[in-house]
């Protein structure tokens, strides 16, 4: 039996236009109903830290919203590329999210010599979530203002040293911006691994200075281990009204360094998606259980930094970040 060649074609054709709308109602329904299971929620930390903490708080009050569960998966290593690459080769259907943060999509394509990922192009930026200030800690032994300090470490250049929890990290990135600001502040930096280790030193007198999250020092300042002696933010915090921010304590005028989290997910996320996340997002972040919690981490809330927002805030990040990372001269493996 021979097939009309004519009618042949205007049958594939017809079949081919039933597939497209059929497989256009699929997804419309698809996006229509998400979510309708578990959302997986990668953490790229170890358990336990404040990064930790938040994100698994910001699971809770987003499944409550969403009225599924949020699940959170800790991925650590390699200071969070690894969970974040994983996340990128994920299918971009909303049931794969990011906790991302400052260290992950701010300076990770600044400082590896060999990126897994690209920050902006490998995913999609649902929402900027919180930032939390970071605080100048001293062992209380040096001078009592910051001030003082200051003037101390010019007068000797090669006495005074500051540690932070690794080369190329955030909290590196936050020493080397304070030298920087004050003219080339001749204070040498000495890397740890980590906080665990960082703070020890500090208080054992084997450093002078940190730089650290407000959450990770203040009861340490407030048993009197260690003085915070300057918050790198724009106005004080409700946990620590006695303490100055750094343009107070200095005379600076627009002196801060905040760490962010934000929520991504695999680049080519349905437009559907994103929208219906970033306005499941705002709700979370209005939860008065999660402020409170959040409020004790001296993380902020930040609404309605969502979708081509987050996209420019993480990029103009990058780009502030830039200058010191390059003076820094060195490229992380």
């Amino acid at each position: 039996m021979f097939v009309d060649k004519g009618q042949y074609r205007r049958l594939v054709l017809r079949s081919f236009a039933a597939f497209i709308i059929s497989a256009s109602a699929i997804l419309a329904y698809a996006q229509g109903s998400y979510p309708n299971r578990p959302i997986k929620l990668i953490i790229p930390f170890p358990p336990g830290w404040p990064t930790d903490i938040y994100g698994r708080l910001y699971a809770q009050s987003l499944s409550q919203v969403l009225g599924v569960p949020v699940v959170s998966e800790n991925r650590g290593g390699a200071a969070g590329a690894i969970g974040s690459a994983e996340v990128k080769r994920g299918n971009p259907d909303g049931y794969t999210l990011l906790f991302a943060t400052v260290s992950t999509h701010g300076l990770y394509n600044l400082l590896s010599a060999k990126p897994q990922y690209d920050a902006i192009k490998d995913f999609s930026h649902i929402a900027v979530i919180g930032e939390a200030p970071i605080a100048f800690a001293f062992n209380p032994a040096m001078p009592s203002t910051f001030r003082e300090f200051v003037e101390q470490v010019r007068a000797n250049p090669s006495k005074f040293a500051y540690g932070s929890s690794g080369e190329g990290t955030f909290l590196h990135y936050a020493g080397e911006r304070l030298k920087v600001t004050l003219g080339g502040l001749p204070l040498q930096h000495i890397p740890y691994k980590g906080s665990g280790a960082s703070l020890p030193a500090l208080m054992g007198g084997e450093i002078s200075m940190t730089a650290d999250t407000l959450s990770t020092v203040i009861n340490h300042h407030k048993s009197g281990k260690v003085r915070i002696m300057g918050i790198a933010a724009n106005k004080r915090f409700p946990i620590a009204p006695d303490i100055p921010t750094v343009n107070e304590a200095l005379g600076l005028t627009d002196f801060q360094i905040m760490a962010w989290y934000a929520i991504m997910a695999p680049a080519g996320l349905p437009d559907a998606i994103l929208q219906k996340l970033a306005v499941a997002n705002d709700k979370a972040l209005s939860d008065p259980n999660l402020l409170e919690r959040t409020s004790a981490l001296s993380i902020q809330a930040t609404p309605g930094i969502t979708g081509a927002h987050a996209t420019l805030f993480v990029r103009q990040d990058i780009e502030r970040l830039s200058p010191v990372i390059k003076s820094l001269n060195f490229k992380l493996d």
